[in-house]
């Protein structure tokens, strides 16, 4: 059984358009949609695609016109009039919230260290306006169900087979239910080769790196904010993070997360210890070594 990333992804989809629209968010309900007509409707189609332990999944996001509208209207600060059709402009931004949303969720789950996962990316790959006719006939559609300061507004999503067990509490559909092959992610059989360096010289070679200068950081916290609200910054404002104050720091060296950890004082300057790490393989790994 591979992991669930199904609340990982309605927890990140409602802070993310908490954080862009700044309107309370929550996901109700996540239902499959089957037999539903959707003709008279026009949607923004963004097709994202998905990176993990060497397979490649597109997700598609179908916003329909009343969430599209709204969404852009809210991003905007609530100004001007709400759009009654979809336009370019409502496209780019419906782009930049699914790029966001998709953004954070890869960051939440590699944050877990999943060892069926590894690490995960996200593309968006585009975004376009489309018939709600297109959605017909098409199969692993959701609708999902949101409420944005008490308005219901919806979301539809399309998993192909390779990624619907990752959200099998949305799709109830489990590894052996689906197209997802572990021998997929397997690695490739290399022949014998008597003149081959042993596995075993893999540490002599590892050292003649140990002399590399990589960056290390410590990340208090994170935070998506609006354009508008950094040109307005000045002197004095206090910017509210997403962590709460008794949760550990992210370790990162060169960018990437490795571990977490509390902050001490050592000799009367700051100090990281650390609480959780993960192995030389995985710390190798993702610092690209």
């Amino acid at each position: 059984m591979v992991s669930d990333l199904s609340n990982i992804f309605k927890d990140e989809l409602s802070n993310t358009l908490e954080q862009l629209l700044s309107k309370s968010s929550q996901v109700e309900t996540i239902v499959s949609l089957s037999d539903d007509s959707f003709d008279s409707m026009q949607f923004v189609e963004c097709s994202v695609k998905f990176d993990l332990k060497g397979l490649s999944t597109i997700v598609n996001f179908y916003i329909p016109t009343p969430t599209a509208t709204k969404f852009e209207y809210l991003m905007l600060g609530g100004m001007g009039d709400l759009k009654e059709h979809i336009d370019d402009e409502i496209t780019d931004a419906i782009n930049e919230i699914i790029s966001n949303i998709c953004g954070s969720f890869c960051t939440s789950v590699n944050a877990q260290g999943l060892a069926d996962i590894g690490s995960i990316k996200s593309e968006v790959k585009s975004s376009t306006i489309v018939e709600g006719s297109l959605l017909e006939g098409k199969t692993n559609i959701y609708q999902i169900i949101l409420s944005l300061n008490d308005e219901k507004l919806t979301i539809i999503i399309q998993f192909d087979n390779i990624i619907s067990p990752f959200f099998s509490s949305i799709t109830g559909v489990t590894s052996d239910e689906s197209e997802f092959k572990t021998a997929e992610v397997s690695p490739p059989i290399v022949p014998y080769n008597p003149h081959a360096v042993p596995a075993s010289s893999t540490p002599k070679n590892l050292e003649l790196l140990y002399n590399i200068k990589l960056k290390l950081s410590v990340r208090l916290g994170t935070k998506v904010v609006l354009l508008k609200d950094i040109l307005r910054w000045d002197v004095g404002e206090i910017i509210e993070l997403e962590q709460m104050v008794n949760e550990p720091l992210e370790v990162l060296v060169n960018g990437v997360k490795i571990g977490v950890g509390e902050a001490v004082i050592v000799e009367g300057k700051f100090g990281l210890k650390i609480k959780k790490i993960g192995n030389e393989e995985f710390r190798l790994n993702h610092i690209g070594l």
